[in-house]
Parts: C-alpha cells; structure tokens; sequence
C-alpha cells in the first residue's frame, strides 16, 4: 500500500510531488495555514475536496509527529474536486491533491502534473473512502428502504447536480448499478435514473454540500450522499443493501516543489496510525485489519458496487458522465431544462 521503491527515485528527479483526492462542485477556499507553517523547514501545499477537511486536519497533525514529518507543514485549501483539478492543470502550485472521483486525477496526468503510475499500488491511490447512503428525516416517516423506494409517488429526493459536483457522479451510479444488476442491463439502469431525476428530483444544488444546506432546511424527504456526510451532520440514515463503493484518490503532483516530502506525505496515510484517524473521522479505511476494527461504524452492504465492476472509468465516465456524450449527463440535462 506504501508507494514504491521506483517511486523514490523519481521523486529525487522531480522538482516536487503532490496528492489528489477530488471532488466536484462549489469554489475553492484556502484553508487556513496549520500552526507552525512559519517556522517549517518545508511546506507542502494540499489541494482537497472539501468534505475531507475535518479528517485532513487530524492527519495532518499526526504526520507533523512522525521523524519524516518533523520540519514539514501542511497548508491545505479545500474546494470542489472538478475545480481543484482545474486548478493544479493551469498552474495552480500543489504538492498532494485529493479528489472525489479519478477522472480528475486523469486530468492531471494528460497534463504532466500527476506521474501516469500514480495508482500502481496494491489500493491503486485510494487511502479511503465511503459508501453512497439514503438520509431520511427523523424516524424515516416515508419508511425509506432502498432505492425501489425513492420512486414512490410522494418522495421527493434531494441530490447535488451531476454537471457540477463529482459526489453527484457516485450518487448516481448507486442507483444505476442497482437497478442495472451491476451494469449488466444499461438500460434498466438508465430507465431508473431517468424517472428519478425527472420525477422525483426538483431541486438542483451545485454540490454534496449544498444539497445537504438545502435537506436540513426542509427540502425534501430523501438525500442522497456520502456516508460520511450523513455521519459528520448527524442526518438519520438508511444504508440500502446494495450500494455504490466510493473510492477518493490521493496523488503526488511531480510538478511540486518539494516532491520527496510529499511521497513521504502520501506514504504515511496508508499507515495503521493514519488508517484509524480516517476512520474516527468517518471514512472507511482501506486497510482491512484497521476496517475490521471498525464493523459497528461502517457495516458492510449485501452488495457492494465498485466502479471496476462497471467497466471502470475509461467506460463509466464516456458512457455516462461525459459533458457530450454522457448518457446520465443527457438525462439530467433534458429533466432541468
């Protein structure tokens, strides 16, 4: 899980290194400097998406303790995966970028920002993730069980915008991958997305974030979201039996300044003490040791969906989510006209 040997010896070429993890929608905000950013020897400059910041912020401390991370800072600036990405692709310095969907980390490898090996370890980048859950108002008064359920009559669903916002993406695919039976009937899949955002879908907030601002002032009966959303707001939530895996990269930038910190960075988050600060802040680790203490917190779907078992994004994101091609993104576009 530890970044390669090889990736050593390229990070002693390169002038600097930097992690993504992303996603999409809403601006970017610079967040604040860590304590101690003035008198670092070195300072490395993180790029997130925005709902990671609690966890960021207790990881970051951690590997301020570790020998490697004694004189190094972390400044980090959270935002919107898409945006983030953009960022880094137009000059935008970064050492470690995190994202919400990998397309964005893609991005930055046709770009020359990101190694096109970034994902050549045993997780392939991904230091953690979550799942896609239904929140519920208090006592789930619509008696919401799983996605069959969203498209009753009197359920209304709330959901950040596929066009903006990258947790939108894995929103989606929960449902598609559902009522697809994994991909395996497209149709199916694409029939069920079409009559849940055009029937049951009325609002069309830019982002997880504000779709959550838009649940907890009133609007709708269901909100579809990350896990760890539900668990950091306190919403009541329905975890249906077969969902979607969501899995956030993480990824050195080769254009950074200070590259050799930042493998050291990256490596430190796949350690047992990084795995279980992701954990306490929600996310699921990925090392399954640190995953088995935790069963209570995160328990495990009937079903499981990853986006490999759709084909991947080299299909996933053409297919569905493509600004032209895209067939979810069609969908969504002719039901908010």
């Amino acid at each position: 899980m530890r970044l390669s040997a090889k990736w050593k010896t390229v990070a002693a070429l390169l002038l600097s290194a930097t992690v993504v993890v992303s996603c999409s929608g809403g601006s970017s905000q610079a967040g604040g400097a860590d304590p101690g950013v003035a008198d670092a020897e070195t300072t490395l400059k993180l790029l997130a998406f925005s709902e990671t910041e609690p966890a960021w912020t207790t990881v970051e401390s951690a590997f301020a303790a570790t020998p490697e991370g004694a004189e190094v800072a972390v400044e980090a600036s959270y935002g919107s995966s898409a945006e983030q990405s953009r960022a880094v692709e137009t000059g935008t310095t970064a050492d470690v970028v995190n994202v919400s969907v990998e397309p964005d980390i893609a991005r930055l490898v046709e770009a020359g920002k990101v190694d096109e090996n970034w994902d050549a370890g045993v997780t392939k980048g991904i230091p953690f993730g979550s799942v896609v859950s239904l929140v519920v108002r208090p006592g789930n008064p619509k008696s919401i069980g799983d996605w069959g359920d969203l498209l009753r009559p009197d359920v209304e669903v709330i959901t950040a915008s596929p066009l903006s916002s990258g947790s939108a993406w894995w929103n989606l695919l929960a449902p598609y991958a559902w009522a697809s039976g994994g991909g395996q009937d497209r149709q199916a899949g694409l029939d069920y997305v079409r009559e849940l955002v055009t029937d049951h879908v009325r609002l069309h907030p830019g982002s997880d974030r504000e779709a959550s601002d838009a649940f907890r002032r009133g609007s709708g009966d269901v909100l579809l979201t990350s896990e760890v959303e539900a668990l950091n707001v306190g919403f009541e939530q329905v975890r249906p039996p077969q969902t979607m895996k969501i899995e956030s990269p993480v990824a050195v930038v080769s254009t950074g300044r200070h590259l050799e910190q930042a493998v050291d960075f990256v490596n430190f988050l796949f350690t047992a003490e990084a795995q279980k600060l992701w954990a306490e802040a929600n996310f699921r680790p990925v090392d399954p040791g640190v995953l088995a203490d935790y069963t209570d917190e995160f328990p495990a779907p009937q079903t499981l969906w990853t986006v490999d078992e759709l084909g991947g994004w080299e299909v996933v994101e053409p297919q569905l989510f493509d600004e032209d091609t895209g067939a979810i993104t069609k969908i969504y576009r002719q039901a908010t006209r």
